[in-house]
């Protein structure tokens, strides 16, 4: 060229930045006669996404000495917003508000774009109440000011805010957008608030977002994750275009609910629409094999995903192939798989594996997987646990006396089983044993009717699911009082009668509490709906959806 104008210049460094090409687009920038505020800005950004924002900081810091120097005459929104991305990416509150400070003195402060940025820096730095009176110092406020502030709610685990913020959006009628509901949607779905959710669902339909696909596969999945799978179908129906996000939403909702079956038979709709399916799909597909116990079936999906769609394996392909051939016994393909992989098994291939191992008590194996896990994440109770009943299962209560005195040496605690319930919009939190709840006396009363129930017709603890060397009679004890358990009868006498019982729980749900629950679903003529932390289980008339395969 010629002639190479400022225009040029920043394409041509822009072209090198989005390419990760950070050697050639910074000696292009070094190069560029006449710098303006859009190479600094590009240049930072590109340092910040590459995993270098303390070089971007520092990029920020010569531009501010050009400017003492007379070079720049005034400070601009895309090179602060850029160094605030670079605060948040360390992160670092600190050079935050330095960047905040400078902000202010060259009046950058009602800029929509700035302030948007530092309600970002200061979230994402763990810095909550500064982000909130940045939000709440802003003038116009529009939607995606709204939703962003909403969203950093949801990120940090403050959902209570962030719904109550959401409620204030529509208060001042602030017309939310697809994302915002999405945001909302996906809240409700990990705290498992379905009766919130539906109330989403209805401003969704009052607004006409609920046909959009995007709006559309987020209200699936929290419907599913909620155990109204049911539901969930029933927007899926009535979506007019399906993408391919709502399709392996559907499947994985479907998987994780108890239907392995539909699972399939929408993954077999999927490809006969045309629609080829990604990485993510295959993940779905694999998990209602694993969870209905299709070895072959899973095994033709998981061969067919490299060799008939071209799609390179990843460490949650693998991870649910282990997965499920641990759950069937199948322990020699187990390692065949994990000797031939190119990459290195990841945390939750060895988890896999590790839980496979506790319902078969293979010790060789269990070892293997918990010492590989123990180098990956030193501090994570769940394996040492494990690892305690596969030893416990067989009868080894030295080994596990050992592993408890390491994780008291660690000060590693177990994290406690805990399961709730939500009845008339309030939720209800129980501990194994725990007495604490205004209604103990009623629940545990009710309890012991129906354990007698239970044993009438043939129901016997099992007591191999209490770790502890004590006498059989105190483990059957331990046993009756499952925080799962007092969920569940606090739900019979609170809940209103016919409606489901919907119970979630933090760890996975263990083989006593599901065969006793089997018995209450008969006994007191109820569906009872159970969310532990793997799938669901639907229990109806003696029966659980999973056929006793989790």
């Amino acid at each position: 060229m010629p002639q190479r104008d400022p225009c040029s210049w920043n394409t041509i460094i822009a072209a090198y930045s989005n390419a990760n090409n950070l050697v050639d687009a910074r000696r292009l920038f070094e190069d560029m006669p006449g710098k303006d505020h859009f190479s600094w800005s590009t240049m930072m950004s590109a340092y910040s996404r590459c995993g270098l924002p303390l070089e971007a900081l520092k990029l920020y810091g010569k531009k501010q000495f050009l400017m003492s120097e007379g070079v720049f005459t005034c400070s601009d929104k895309f090179t602060a917003s850029a160094a605030l991305a670079a605060c948040a990416a360390i992160p670092c509150s600190i050079r935050g508000k330095e960047i905040h400070a400078h902000i202010l003195r060259v009046n950058l402060e009602s800029d929509i774009v700035v302030l948007s940025a530092l309600t970002d820096m200061y979230a994402k730095c763990g810095r909550m109440g500064n982000a909130r009176c940045v939000f709440d110092a802003t003038l116009e406020k529009d939607v995606v000011s709204w939703t962003g502030m909403i969203g950093r709610y949801f990120d940090c685990g403050r959902r209570e805010e962030g719904f109550k913020l959401f409620s204030d959006m529509l208060i001042n009628r602030v017309r939310p957008t697809e994302f915002t509901f999405a945001a909302v949607l996906d809240a409700c779905s990990v705290s498992a608030a379905e009766e919130l959710g539906k109330q989403v669902h209805g401003n969704m339909v009052r607004m006409g977002i609920e046909s959009s696909s995007f709006a559309g596969s987020a209200l699936v999945h929290m419907y599913s994750k909620c155990g109204s799978i049911e539901k969930a179908s029933v927007v899926f129906q009535r979506m007019p275009r399906r993408d391919l996000v709502s399709w392996t939403t559907m499947i994985s909702g479907y998987a994780q609910n108890g239907h392995p079956e539909e699972a399939l038979r929408y993954y077999e709709l999927l490809l006969r629409s045309g629609m080829k399916p990604d990485h993510v799909t295959f993940v779905g597909v694999l998990s209602a094999c694993t969870h209905a116990g299709l070895v072959d079936k899973g095994l033709e999906v998981f061969h067919s995903i490299k060799d008939e769609f071209g799609i390179a394996y990843t460490g949650d392909h693998y991870a649910c192939v282990v997965d499920l051939l641990s759950r069937a016994g199948r322990f020699q393909e187990v390692e065949e798989i994990i000797s031939s992989m190119p990459t290195k098994p990841n945390k939750f291939l060895w988890a896999s594996l590790l839980g496979g191992c506790r319902i078969y008590r293979n010790l060789k194996l269990a070892k293997m997987a918990a010492k590989a896990l123990f180098e990956i994440e030193p501090e994570n109770a769940a394996t040492y646990v494990t690892l305690a009943n596969v030893y416990a299962s067989n009868n080894m209560w030295e080994e596990v006396e050992r592993i408890r005195q390491r994780m008291q040496k660690k000060q590693i605690e177990k994290n406690p089983g805990s399961s709730w319930i939500e009845i008339k919009r309030q939720t209800h939190v129980f501990l194994v044993g725990d007495k604490s709840h205004p209604r103990t006396d009623e629940i545990y009363l009710l309890l012991k009717k129906l354990h007698r129930r239970m044993r009438e017709e043939g129901y016997v603890p099992d007591i191999n699911y209490v770790l502890h060397d004590v006498e059989d009679e105190q483990k059957e004890e331990d046993l009756v009082y499952h925080s799962e358990k007092l969920a569940v009868a606090f739900g019979i006498i609170a809940g209103p009668a016919g409606v489901p019982l919907k119970v979630f729980k933090n760890l996975r749900i263990c083989g006593d509490c599901h065969t006793a629950i089997k018995f209450l679903s008969r006994i007191a003529d109820r569906v009872i709906v159970v969310r532990d932390s793997s799938r669901f289980h639907h229990f109806k008339d003696g029966a659980c959806s999973c056929r006793d395969y989790w």
